[in-house]
């Protein structure tokens, strides 16, 4: 269903209702058209402070004043997205998402179960082939790795790895920045202590991160608690695994009180790539696939950056001398990447699967 104010839409800005890819300038501008005859998109789990968002949302709208973003939900993970779009099926209110921001294993999961559409991009061929699906169903945007947030005033010295985060020195401060069962975040937290330990990736990681949790949770180190920067300083959370943007954008925030540490661990360097998808259901398709060409323009990469995560086009934008120094600054030194390990789709979906089915039996924190 088509939203019109009353102008008649071109052919070509009605031919764009089943297209897969945007090709030039034109069809750009026709593809603006229609998005801004429907009026609306639907957003689902954009917290601000998350990757540069609040930024991202503000220039999207500054480029297109006459559509108006609902915001759903912030604070859901993304398993929450992709119930939101199987709720809102037969929706054509603004409780339907037109778009969502997933997990990398969410992505084929969705596609697999008819949730979204293909759309490709105008800047396609330069974002990386494992990095997307080759239909257009789902296209990977940005990557961070999990990193430890330190409360300083409470922690007198940060762990420096996953092993360490057993210690008695740690008791009552370790928390998830999502539940293990449903945030994408969580999982793969789960999954690096896995990693860490020494446990082959997939299947055997998730086992090896459950039975991490099962001790971090048996010697009272851990809070089931979905921290937050805001836990963190009220010391409710002082210890919060969360993707290396969170917690870089948590101590700009906090600003010094308290003071914090970010910290990359030694292993288990695990790098989470997060998926863009329209649903199939979409109220306001044209409007979303406008969202995703912003999302995927230089303009919404550098958000990305600018908001400490690692652009999908990081490559292509380096080669073109389109990075800006003072953002890349601010940045963790690139050594702190280098024992990052990519989990292929294989491995993240045997892990997922591991863990969200098993937490419960296993650890038996009930996260909240």
């Amino acid at each position: 269903m088509f939203k019109f104010t009353g102008k008649v839409l071109s052919l070509s800005a009605a031919a764009l209702f089943a297209s897969t890819v945007i090709s030039s300038a034109a069809s750009l501008d026709d593809l603006a058209k229609a998005a801004k005859a429907e009026g609306e998109l639907t957003v689902i789990a954009l917290p601000h402070d998350w990757c540069g968002y609040g930024a991202v949302i503000d220039g999207f709208k500054a480029k297109y004043p006459d559509i108006k973003i609902n915001e759903l939900n912030p604070d859901a993970g993304s398993g929450d997205e992709v119930e939101a779009i199987k709720a809102n099926k037969d929706n054509k209110g603004p409780q339907a998402p037109d778009v969502i921001d997933v997990g990398l294993s969410f992505g084929p999961s969705a596609k697999k179960d008819g949730l979204v559409q293909a759309y490709k991009v105008s800047t396609w061929d330069s974002i990386p082939e494992s990095a997307k699906d080759p239909e257009g169903y789902w296209t990977g945007d940005y990557y961070g790795v999990l990193s430890f947030l330190v409360n300083k005033d409470l922690v007198k010295e940060a762990p420096a790895d996953w092993a360490d985060l057993l210690k008695s020195d740690y008791a009552n401060t370790v928390a998830l920045a999502g539940d293990p069962r449903l945030s994408n975040q969580a999982i793969q937290a789960v999954y690096a202590a896995g990693l860490s330990g020494g446990a082959a990736a997939g299947e055997a990681a998730g086992t090896a991160g459950l039975d991490f949790f099962k001790k971090l949770n048996g010697a009272g180190n851990f809070v089931p608690v979905i921290g937050k920067p805001a836990t963190l300083a009220q010391g409710q959370t002082p210890i919060l695994v969360t993707w290396d943007y969170n917690a870089l954008a948590g101590r700009d925030t906090l600003k010094g009180n308290p003071p914090v540490d970010v910290v990359v661990p030694k292993t288990g360097v695990v790098a989470g790539v997060y998926v863009q998808a329209i649903s199939a259901f979409a109220p306001h398709p044209n409007a979303a696939k406008l969202w995703l060409e912003y999302l995927y323009s230089d303009e919404g990469q550098i958000g990305w950056l600018k908001g400490y995560c690692h652009p999908i086009r990081f490559n292509d934008l380096a080669k073109n001398g389109k990075l800006p120094a003072d953002v890349m600054a601010k940045l963790p030194p690139a050594e702190s990447y280098a024992a990052a390990v990519f989990p292929t789709l294989e491995e993240q979906g045997k892990a997922k699967e591991a863990i969200t089915k098993n937490w419960d039996a296993v650890v038996g924190a009930n996260v909240k």
